[in-house]
């Protein structure tokens, strides 16, 4: 699962947190060794496109970190 299906479902389930992991890449989907992770509140009335947002601006800034953490 991958994209705004992420997003819908989380809204759908009734979750009260999202957020991002950031891991090396490997021969299996979402398997590589975790890097950095981070994750947001939802709120009630977030929305597949609010929560998208609130994702994008983790990556924003958490990619920038990761990458030093890395260095």
């Amino acid at each position: 699962m991958y994209g705004m299906n992420v997003h819908k479902a989380v809204i759908e389930n009734k979750e009260t947190e999202s957020g991002i992991s950031i891991h090396f890449v490997n021969e299996e989907y979402d398997k590589g060794e975790l890097i950095l992770q981070a994750k947001c509140k939802v709120d009630a009335n977030d929305t597949p496109d609010t929560l998208s947002q609130k994702i994008r601006t983790l990556e924003h800034e958490y990619f920038p970190k990761a990458i030093e953490k890395l260095l």
